[in-house]
């Protein structure tokens, strides 16, 4: 049988247009230099900066003074010279400063790709027919630095995405380090990133409870840098402690923004170069209790960590490191759990798609299976999956990224048995997306790629990437895919 896929007129674009504040950080000595030319500027001079500044910011940013204001108080904790630290500024002094360590950062200027799709907690005032529902991005702005970015949107009964108008004022959410640790999961994550001394470890250990918070963590560092004498080694070990303990945090947006306004902008150090590739996934308890979680990558610079983000509601979200055998990229979670345990489909070698499974969400410790390795001659490069799973009466579905000669991607499929997912029941002998020529341009060309799918109306529904640069998405009819798929 030849699927039909349907390619869609609608494009997802980057847009410069939609700026982030975020703070500028210098130098210590240059920092000081700064605050003190602000300081020796004249009354007037500071009158008319703060009002040429109102003037030209206050309508791009939801509240630019309170962001002036919070980095002011980032800037100051930052600095080493104790006269400005001790200075009495007054309140236009604070809000210039703040302003001078205030950059905008367009978080989509680069590219705009690697989307996911759930159906959207809010079913209200649709259509017969209509699905309201999430997209997830990964934008990319200065730097290559990725964020994770949503649009909302309806699709109707015809398939066509009626896409809801984009927010302009871009909002970063408060953040939380209120997470309570577990004592025996943060050495053995730990473990995997740092060898430490034996004696080192015994110290650090000694020191923590059970459990433990952030605070107490710093305290703990705090108080074994105090009583020993450290060594360069130990110290790094010291730095890694709160590198590891930085990507466990909690956040939340303003009630008052749209879902297109919130951004998930690199928080934790273990972030800083990145978030790449959330695939969200709508899980439903064995209580029928649905939360959203998502698998992504977070990049350093020089470590990748794999998390899990989680929400119910798009506004409060958790985040936290994710430990064992399939710690690398890409990892996709089931909708549910399979025979009583979490299922994840992952590549722990870099080439070949597995599946692990767990009783909990966090920690994989047990052995993942192999299944299936690259076969055909468009993924001997590297296979890996697009997204989460989707059940099926004639299996679980899965979305499969291939990648071939002159490194081209292509988008196949594989059929698993609802049971037991490391069956394979059938797999598409031909990609069912490979990049036309309108698609084979950017970034990095020849390339299409999704993170997450869904079913509406009888069709699978493909948000997918066009050469790291915008996305687009396609639908195929469902119960053609799977009959190819089984060979009825």
């Amino acid at each position: 049988m030849t699927l039909h896929v349907i390619r869609k007129n609608i494009y997802f674009k980057p847009d410069s247009k939609r700026v982030l504040a975020r703070h500028f950080n210098l130098a210590p000595e240059r920092t000081a230099k700064i605050i003190s030319r602000i300081l020796q500027s004249t009354k007037q001079q500071k009158t008319d900066m703060l009002n040429q500044l109102l003037r030209n910011f206050s309508k791009r940013h939801r509240s630019i003074v309170r962001i002036w204001e919070k980095n002011f108080s980032r800037t100051l904790s930052l600095l080493a010279d104790p006269a400005l630290i001790k200075n009495a500024y007054t309140y236009q002094e604070k809000l210039l400063i703040g302003a001078y360590f205030t950059m905008e950062y367009s978080v989509e200027a680069a590219a705009f790709f690697n989307p996911s799709i759930v159906e959207s907690p809010d079913q209200t005032q649709l259509n017969e027919g209509e699905k309201r529902v999430i997209l997830s991005f990964r934008a990319t702005g200065e730097g290559h630095v990725s964020s994770l970015v949503f649009r909302s949107a309806v699709i109707d009964q015809n398939m066509d995405m009626r896409l809801d108008e984009a927010g302009e004022l871009l909002e970063k959410p408060k953040t939380f380090k209120n997470y309570q640790y577990q004592k025996e999961d943060f050495i053995e994550k730990l473990l995997q990133i740092h060898d430490p001394k034996e004696e080192m470890l015994v110290i650090l250990s000694s020191k923590m409870g059970d459990t433990f918070t952030y605070e107490e963590l710093r305290r703990y560092v705090r108080e074994i840098k105090q009583e020993n004498k450290l060594d360069v080694e130990d110290m790094i070990l010291m730095d890694h402690v709160m590198w590891l303990a930085s990507s466990h945090y909690e956040i939340t947006f303003s009630l008052d923004t749209s879902l297109s306004e919130r951004v998930i902008f690199p928080i934790a150090d273990t972030e800083k170069n990145g978030i790449e590739d959330a695939r969200f996934v709508k899980f439903v308890s064995d209580k029928d209790k649905t939360t959203y979680y998502a698998t992504y990558t977070a990049y350093d610079g020089l470590t990748i960590l794999p998390k899990l983000l989680s929400t119910k509601d798009f506004i409060h979200f958790k985040i936290q490191p994710i430990n064992g055998k399939i710690a690398n990229k890409g990892a996709a979670l089931f909708p549910r759990q399979v025979q009583g345990k979490y299922a994840l489909l992952c590549r722990v070698d870099g080439e070949s798609n597995y599946i692990a499974f767990s009783e909990d969400l966090i920690n994989w410790h047990q052995e993942v299976a192999l299944l299936c390795e690259p076969e055909l001659p468009w993924e001997y490069v590297q296979l890996g999956n697009c997204g989460s799973p989707i059940e099926t009466s004639e299996g679980w579905l899965v979305l499969t990224h291939g990648v071939g000669p002159m490194r081209e991607y292509t988008i196949s499929a594989l059929l698993l048995d609802l049971d037991d997912p490391t069956k394979i029941i059938g797999k598409l002998q031909h990609p069912l997306l490979f990049p036309n020529a309108e698609e084979r341009e950017g970034y990095v060309p020849n390339v299409v790629y999704s993170c997450g799918q869904i079913v509406h109306n009888g069709y699978l529904v493909i948000p997918y990437a066009m050469s790291d640069y915008a996305s687009t998405y396609a639908v195929v009819y469902l119960d053609d895919l799977l009959a190819t798929l089984t060979g009825r």
